[in-house]
This record gives structure tokens, C-alpha cells and sequence, in this order.
């Protein structure tokens, strides 16, 4: 009942800035292009039950205003974020196992208990120097900016670029859009692009946010986590129109050698005894190594598309080595037979390596570093670690009068891949004192859930927006061993988005 209001009032507002919306001419001075956006969700949480309420509403907003201007030579961007939350749950926490019920616990831990909160920090600001030593498709830029690995190129075919946003970007690092406060990077980045192959190199640090309401720097001292990203990839086009293809290969470097590691008083999540990770109090260095390869087919039945995704990792995870991998692969067919629905049927299988061994030394949980973990755990109670993922999914885009309409609904098959390792949630470190990932016992159980959701991507027009979203996740042993008293959870959303 609650969500039906919510959705009758969400729909309702998005009808009366309809008119107003439609007629909004982008606003300028002189050649200084102003924007803007507000999102707002209501999110309705019924979490698996336990030990604490996971049964709650909240309030998620984010206005966003920048200013920018491009000329021939450079570019800049200057833009700042207003987060605030409403009617945070103050009872959404258990003890360990069963930890933060859902993300109005994250967000209420994260910013010192508080039930409502708000912040305004810079979330962008950069400067780009383009044709950089008198090279064409040269640039280089430096600042506080967003980025989302493997979005470097955008292809001249709209499958494929419809695979890249959905199944490729944001797997390793991402701006955590889908919080209310999201993640930058204040960085450097270098670009040497022409219409076949791009270099893209990026070094800096992720800013705090994601969950926090502060992103401007650490509190104490004013200055970044002490965590440091390099990132590089070659990106190459393959074919052309409905045979085109893309290949990227790319290596990731990332160090945490954040105070609380050093010190202790932030433990890294893993499978190991809390007395072992209380000692280690050695820094995070991981190298990442891997590729994604996508293609498209044409068929006399209508196009098929391909794509493999894999990573490996080496380096070290505080004292322990660290070894591990993942791979994804997926297939998707558009048939030509149902043109009024344009029906996009798509599946495949992912896989995050798990750690077998507590009590030796190696690490071997894939470690996903600082991700949107929201864009492939669509109801966000999983991540890529030590996972197994079979899904399948449909993609309706209606003609006609609705042809402003995306549906899509998804069934996602889960698993832990090792059982002597853990369940991981998270998206990465967005604190100085917390790690950003937390674990749950398997209690010796491979299976985790079975996921079924539905969604629905209107646009109003080029100015609003509205999205609605419901997830159930039915738990299986190794989620009921935690929640004895039900296993099963529910999310769902309305959110509506308005830009200028």
C-alpha cells in the first residue's frame, strides 16, 4: 500500500512540471552553459528479518548545479552536490552477523546516527587542455572529476552501447550514482584518442561520499583518503554499423594505506579469524589486470550480441598474497518478429573467485575496488565477491504512444563460490573509518538467493524522468542460517529526475 502511494504521488508531480519542463530552454551566460538536476526516491526497504527493523521508508535527494564552458583549445566544469536524506531508520542495525539492514542503515551509520541529514560539497571541478602539444585527439585533465571505467569510448552502434552502460561500465570503478551523495576522484587523466583506438590513463584518489553526506575531504586534517588509483586502457573498434565490435584491455593499480589499516582500528573484511586481522596492519597493494571483448551479429531473425568480460589480480592484501580472478559472459537476442514490443531477451553467467583457505596465506577473494556495485545487483544486498551469478533477462521498448517506456525484468540465480569464505556487500571504501565492504558467514552454505525484479524507465520528455523499481530476493540457506526468522526481502523504489 505504501508503495502504491508513493507511486501516485511521484507520478503526479512528474505530470505537472510536464508543461513547465517541455518549454525550459537551456540557460546560459554568454557562453557559460548552467545546469541542473534534482533526483528524488522514496525507498521502500523490507530486509530479511532479524534482529533489528528492516522494515522502513526513507527519503533520498540530490540536487546537482554546475557551471561550464567549452572553447576550441580547454573545457571546464565546475559543479556542486546537495545530498539530503529524510526519516533515516534509528533501528535498522543488528549485531554481527546480521549487521545493516538495507542501505537507510548504511546511510544512518555513516553520518553519526542521524535520521536527517544534508551536505553541500564540490563534486566536480576541472579543467581539460584539448589538442595537448599541438596533437589532435590529445588532452589532459586535472581535477576533481567523475569517472567509470570503461566508458572511455561510446560506440557507433546503439546495442553496444546499450551493453556497455548496463553490463560493462562501473564493474571495477564507478561513481556510485545510484547513493545519494556518489563518489569523484580527484585526479589527472590523459587521452590520446582517433576514430580507431584511445589510451585513456587516469591517477588520483577517490573523494569520500557514497554514503556520507561530507564529500569534501577527511574530517580530521582536511585531506583525501589515503588511497591511491591508476588506471589504464587501450580501447579499440572492430566492423562497422550492425557487425561492430570493441575490444579493450586495461590494468588497474590501487593501494589503501589509510591510518585505520595502519593502525588497526579499520580491519580489512575477509574470511580470516578476528585475531588474525586485527594484527595485520600491513597496507593494501593490488594490481588488475583484464579486458572485455563485445560484438554484434546480424541475423535474418534479428541481431545477437556478445560479451566476455574477465580480470585477474595479484599484489598483496595486507600480509596475506593476494590471488584472484573473475569473468563474465552473456548473449543477448533482439528478434525482429515483435517490433511493437522490440523484445531484447539477454543472459549469462558471472563468476567472482572466493578465498578456500582462512587460515593460510593467500587471499583469494576477487576484490572489486571501488564499483557500482548497484548496476549488476540491481537490489544492491550482493557484489561480485566470491559469487556466482546466473541470470536472465528481458528488455521490452514499446512503440507508439509508449515509446518513452523501458521495461525490463531479471532473474538472477546466486551463489557463493567458495563456502569457506564469505557473503560480501559493499561498493568499495568511501570513509577513512570504515573498509567500504562487510562479510556475513556462509556457515559452511554455498547457496545465497534467488533474485526476481522488474523495472520501469519513462521519459517524460528531455527534462524529466521517472524510474520504478521492485526487487524480491528469496534467501536461501546460506541467508536463512543468518535470518532464522525469515529469509526472504523486498526492495523497491520511485524516483523522478528533473533537469535543466
Amino acid at each position: 500500500m505504501r508503495f502504491i502511494v508513493v507511486l501516485a504521488i511521484v507520478f503526479g508531480t512528474a505530470e505537472a512540471v510536464y508543461a513547465q519542463a517541455a518549454a525550459t530552454p537551456p540557460v546560459k551566460f554568454g557562453d557559460v552553459v548552467v545546469s541542473g538536476s534534482l533526483r528524488t526516491r522514496t525507498e521502500v526497504w523490507n530486509w530479511f528479518e532479524g534482529g533489528a527493523n528492516g522494515d522502513y521508508v526513507y527519503s533520498g535527494n540530490l540536487a546537482r548545479f554546475g557551471l561550464s564552458q567549452t572553447k576550441k583549445r580547454y573545457d571546464w566544469q565546475l559543479e556542486f552536490a546537495v545530498p539530503f536524506l529524510l526519516g533515516l531508520p534509528d533501528d535498522a542495525i543488528a549485531s554481527a552477523p546480521q549487521g545493516q539492514f538495507g542501505f537507510g542503515a548504511a546511510y544512518f551509520a555513516a553520518n553519526g546516527n542521524r535520521t536527517n541529514v544534508g551536505g553541500l560539497f564540490v563534486k566536480q571541478a576541472s579543467i581539460r587542455v584539448k589538442g595537448f602539444g599541438g596533437i589532435d585527439g590529445q588532452s589532459v585533465k586535472a581535477g576533481r572529476m567523475e569517472f567509470i571505467d570503461g566508458t572511455e569510448v561510446a560506440p557507433g552502434n546503439a546495442t553496444l552501447v546499450a551493453v556497455k552502460r548496463d553490463r560493462i561500465a562501473h564493474r571495477l570503478l564507478g561513481n556510485f550514482a545510484f547513493s545519494h551523495v556518489g563518489r569523484s576522484f580527484d585526479a589527472g587523466q590523459y587521452v590520446l584518442s582517433n576514430k580507431k583506438l584511445n589510451f585513456t590513463f587516469l591517477g588520483g584518489r577517490p573523494t569520500e561520499g557514497v554514503f556520507q553526506v561530507n564529500g569534501w575531504f577527511e574530517r580530521e586534517g582536511w585531506r583525501d583518503m589515503d588511497i591511491n588509483v591508476f588506471y589504464g586502457a587501450l580501447t579499440g573498434q572492430t566492423g562497422m554499423g550492425p557487425t561492430a565490435g570493441e575490444w579493450r584491455v586495461f590494468g588497474i593499480g590501487y593501494r589503501d594505506y589509510r591510518d585505520g589499516i595502519k593502525d588497526g582500528t579499520v580491519l580489512k573484511t575477509d574470511n580470516r579469524a578476528t585475531a588474525a586481522r586485527k594484527a595485520d596492519h600491513e597496507p593494501m597493494n593490488i594490481g588488475t589486470f583484464g579486458g572485455h571483448y563485445l560484438r554484434t551479429v546480424p541475423t535474418p531473425h534479428g541481431p545477437i550480441d556478445f560479451l566476455a568480460w574477465g580480470a585477474g589480480q595479484f599484489g598483496s592484501w595486507g600480509t596475506l598474497d593476494h590471488r584472484a580472478g573473475a569473468f563474465a559472459a552473456e548473449a543477448g537476442w533482439q528478434p525482429q518478429a515483435l517490433k511493437a514490443i522490440a523484445p531484447w531477451f539477454r543472459g549469462g553467467y558471472t563468476y567472482g573467485s572466493g578465498d578456500r583457505d582462512p587460515n593460510d596465506t593467500r587471499h583469494g577473494t576477487f576484490f572489486q575496488i571501488l564499483p557500482t556495485p548497484r548496476v549488476y545487483a540491481r537490489f544492491p544486498f550482493f557484489n561480485m565477491m566470491n559469487t556466482e551469478d546466473g541470470f536472465g533477462e528481458i528488455i521490452l521498448r514499446p512503440s507508439g504512444s509508449l515509446k518513452n517506456l523501458t521495461v525490463r525484468t531479471d532473474v538472477h540465480a546466486l551463489r557463493l563460490t567458495k563456502t569457506e569464505d564469505l557473503w560480501y556487500v559493499g561498493g568499495g571504501a568511501f570513509q577513512p573509518s570504515t573498509f567500504g565492504f562487510t562479510g556475513r558467514p556462509s556457515n559452511g552454505q554455498s547457496g545465497l538467493a534467488t533474485l526476481y525484479d522488474v523495472s520501469g524507465d519513462y521519459r517524460i520528455n528531455g527534462y524529466a524522468s521517472v524510474t520504478v523499481y521492485y526487487g524480491h530476493a528469496a534467501g536461501r540457506p546460506v541467508i536463512e542460517a543468518i535470518y532464522p526468522k525469515g529469509a526472504d526481502a523486498d526492495l523497491g523504489y520511485v524516483e523522478l529526475t528533473l533537469r535543466f
